[in-house]
């Protein structure tokens, strides 16, 4: 008896799914493509099952060195879910060997918006960076679109993804952990990553908060020595009210450098924000060992000795 050939979307995208780990990716397109016509018939409004299978098909056509078809059909996927990351990156592959350097460049700076340690994204916009450097020279930025701002609500959907992805993030960031620390950066690398620091500054002075926690993200995969790029970024962290990630830029600060006042005392304020009044109180009084007659330090240690007490 012949296998039942299958005849439910869900069933031919795991079809499709199979053939992809198998390497059949011709085949794969065509259920997947078949998934996506028993979709649409339906009728149905399902934005984020139609949206996978795009993406899904946008990586056959990728695999198959089809860039313009897997551009087409990461596009189609980000106007049914906007911000989705394996498009996202699917389509900045595809640019890049399509030498689209710039297209490409800002699906992988989107993509470090919503997470910061997807290390292909970091890669990736390492290589662009380089590429588009080479093609216009040191004012380079200047000739660049804004890239887009991912809103928090984006961020929060791959917070919450499924367990698997979440595994793969974990991985991802390890992995980039275990590279970053390990890589000596050049005398190259150390006066681009000073660059991308004054261009973060300059962000902040403007209030472009997300903004400038990109660049700093650029500076520190270029050179992750600079005790100050942490405490910068830290800064950004607590006007978007990301406490936790405050706290860890701090530390990495502090591990630089253990003088680092302002690293002290964005720590002091991100614990308390986060409710851990010792902790915060601990670190302001080692700033003031630091600096006796710092103004701000002694009206926050009062301000956490009101809430310890």
């Amino acid at each position: 008896m012949a296998p039942k050939l299958p005849d439910s979307v869900e069933e031919l995208r795991a079809a499709g799914n199979l053939s992809f780990r198998n390497g059949q990716f011709a085949e794969a397109a065509t259920l997947y493509s078949r998934a996506l016509r028993m979709l649409q018939a339906q009728g149905s409004s399902d934005p984020e099952k139609e949206s996978v299978l795009y993406s899904n098909r946008a990586a056959c056509h990728l695999k198959d060195g089809n860039c313009i078809d897997c551009i087409k059909d990461c596009t189609s996927a980000l106007a049914l879910v906007p911000f989705g990351m394996k498009p996202l990156l699917r389509r900045a592959s595809a640019y890049e060997a399509l030498e689209k350097y710039t297209l490409a460049y800002m699906d992988y700076l989107t993509v470090l918006q919503i997470d910061d340690s997807v290390t292909s994204a970091l890669e990736g916009s390492s290589r662009m960076t380089r590429a588009l450097m080479d093609s216009f020279g040191p004012e380079w930025r200047q000739k660049l679109p804004s890239v887009p701002l991912v809103p928090v609500s984006a961020q929060k959907r791959w917070e919450c993804s499924p367990s698997g992805y979440r595994k793969e993030t974990a991985k991802s960031k390890s992995k980039e952990a275990t590279a970053t620390k390990s890589r000596v950066p050049s005398a190259g690398d150390v006066e681009r990553a000073r660059v991308l620091k004054e261009e973060g500054n300059e962000l902040v002075k403007k209030g472009n908060h997300k903004q400038a926690i990109e660049k700093y993200n650029e500076s520190l995969w270029f050179s992750n020595l600079e005790s100050a790029t942490y405490s910068n970024r830290a800064l950004c962290h607590l006007v978007l009210k990301q406490y936790k990630e405050a706290v860890k830029d701090c530390t990495e600060a502090l591990r630089l450098d253990g003088k680092n006042v302002k690293a002290f005392y964005r720590r002091a304020q991100a614990y308390k924000a986060l409710k851990d009044y010792k902790a915060s109180f601990a670190d302001i009084n080692n700033l003031l060992q630091i600096e006796p007659r710092n103004g701000p330090a002694q009206k926050l240690r009062q301000e956490v000795n009101q809430s310890l007490n």
